[in-house]
């Protein structure tokens, strides 16, 4: 892979996943384009690199010249999908309640298309599950706000959250645009990426 390439996605990933790459959000979606992007070699310098962060990233789907990729913590997304109205929720949707990581991730990968977005996506991102409910009921129409996510419930601290994701995009672009690598730039506190 060129130092271009892995420029350009590094750039990709700072964009679309940075809340999760600063540890402030459980995972984020984006695609990439199969020619532009070696995605074998990219998916292997990211589990270099960030795994010791406990951030891990899986191909969710492949179709149409592009790839979905899942950016994911860990532990944020451990802790979040054991939480008992999660399970509960999962489980209505055909997750059992005492799966691993894994086979969720399984599960929901089996699910997911380009073109098709499961309702229960929104949990495997860490939307609050009021709005992921709110969004189901309301076929996504008639939201309060709509950021990061569309919301149903609560737009104060949703437009906190959405405004400390916005913090985490900017630090870790402006560290790509000051010459660092996305590596080094996570190497940085999470204090910091909040300033």
């Amino acid at each position: 892979m060129s130092e271009y390439e892995k420029s350009a996605f590094e750039q990709k990933l700072a964009i679309h996943t940075a809340p999760t790459l600063c540890g402030m959000k459980c995972a984020n979606l984006f695609s990439v384009c199969h020619e532009e992007t070696p995605i074998s070699d990219c998916l292997k310098d990211f589990s270099r690199l960030a795994g010791k962060r406990q951030l891990k990233m899986k191909r969710l789907c492949e179709c149409q010249g592009r790839t979905l990729l899942y950016v994911y913590h860990e532990t944020l997304l451990r802790n979040w999908l054991e939480e008992k109205a999660v399970k509960t929720f999962l489980q209505q949707y055909g997750y059992p309640m005492e799966s691993t990581l894994e086979k969720k991730l399984q599960i929901l990968g089996k699910r997911i298309s380009c073109d098709n977005f499961p309702h229960e996506i929104g949990v495997f991102l860490g939307y609050p599950l009021e709005d992921i409910q709110g969004f189901i009921q309301n076929e996504g129409k008639n939201c309060l706000l709509c950021g990061y996510w569309k919301v149903y419930c609560n737009p104060e601290q949703a437009k906190q959250t959405f405004q400390t994701y916005g913090r985490c995009r900017k630090f870790l672009c402006d560290k790509l645009n000051q010459g660092l690598n996305l590596y080094q730039a996570l190497e940085f506190s999470k204090e910091e990426f909040l300033l």
